[in-house]
């Protein structure tokens, strides 16, 4: 009820926290656990706060798949998440419970259509091994430098993203995304942040190049990832690096940088399209062993 009064009044940070105590309660009724999660789902949207947004939708749709207000929002998180064809297929699941839910509705059919739309534009600015693509241009106006010439792992590779291998550590799920272009003339890119020590991912979509990476961890890591037991990753107490394959060698990114200023490292090298970060939680004993016997070029 605090949570709900507080969303009355737009204080979508109050009303976030209102909805996580009420979840931390455990009252063990899954009816209204769902309702919690759903609404603070509701509240981080509103904040801009996508991806946990999305988290709460898809939580609230394992305790009731019925829930078609969950149903719905993430349904509105994958469009702003730029994952046209996860929004379709929310609203599908969502439409065969209610076929007449007429947001379900205009929510597919807007994104069939920027689904197309997107397809050409990404087709007409980003493929890396056309000669005179656009998107070398803006890279090379940039100093950015491009990795063009897939080596034999990646001669399978035909649309998007090679696969990444770090000690032992794979992760193909960030496939499809492409850097665009936007109104403004600033290119928005995938990024993938990979968490060597959890053998997990993240994938932002449109990361503008403008942006800063501690802006991204804060929303992030705004809730504590479930892999997370230890509670070690906060925005604040996490170390981020790049990884020199040719040299063999690790760089520190510093937060408060943005993505183009990374980009522009003499030691950057975007591969197959799609930026690639490595994140630790700060003196851990994991990190310790990952970077022992590896040059790491520190802040």
């Amino acid at each position: 009820n605090e949570g709900n009064e507080y969303f009355k009044e737009k204080d979508y940070g109050r009303a976030v926290a209102a909805y996580s105590e009420g979840l931390r309660r455990r009252c063990g009724d899954a009816e209204l656990d769902a309702v919690l999660l759903a609404n603070r789902g509701a509240a981080h949207f509103h904040l801009g706060n996508y991806r946990s947004a999305l988290n709460d939708a898809i939580q609230a749709r394992k305790l009731k798949p019925t829930h078609l207000k969950a149903i719905i929002r993430g349904a509105l998180c994958h469009m702003e998440l730029r994952n046209f064809l996860e929004a379709i297929a929310w609203c599908e699941e969502g439409l065969q419970i209610d076929s007449n839910e007429k947001k379900l509705v205009e929510i597919r059919a807007k994104a069939d259509k920027l689904k197309v739309n997107m397809k050409a534009a990404c087709l007409s600015l980003w493929d890396p091994w056309r000669e005179g693509a656009p998107s070398r241009f803006l890279c090379g106006e940039r100093n950015i430098k491009l990795v063009l010439e897939p080596s034999d792992e990646e001669e399978d590779v035909s649309d998007g993203l090679a696969e990444i291998s770090l000690d032992g550590f794979h992760s193909d799920s960030a496939t499809g995304a492409k850097v665009h272009l936007d109104a403004d003339g600033s290119l928005n890119w995938p990024v993938l942040f990979l968490y060597p020590e959890h053998e997990q991912t993240d994938f932002t979509v449109a990361f503008h190049e403008n942006s800063r990476f501690i802006d991204h961890l804060m929303v992030m890591f705004a809730e504590l990832p479930p892999w997370d037991l230890e509670k070690k990753y906060l925005p604040n107490n996490l170390e981020l690096y790049f990884e020199d394959e040719e040299r063999e060698e690790m760089y520190e990114v510093n937060p408060e940088h943005t993505l183009l200023q990374v980009l522009q490292h003499e030691r950057y090298f975007v591969k197959a399209g799609t930026p690639t970060v490595l994140v630790f939680a700060k003196r851990s004993p994991f990190s310790k062993k990952y970077f022992s016997g590896k040059k790491v070029h520190r802040l």
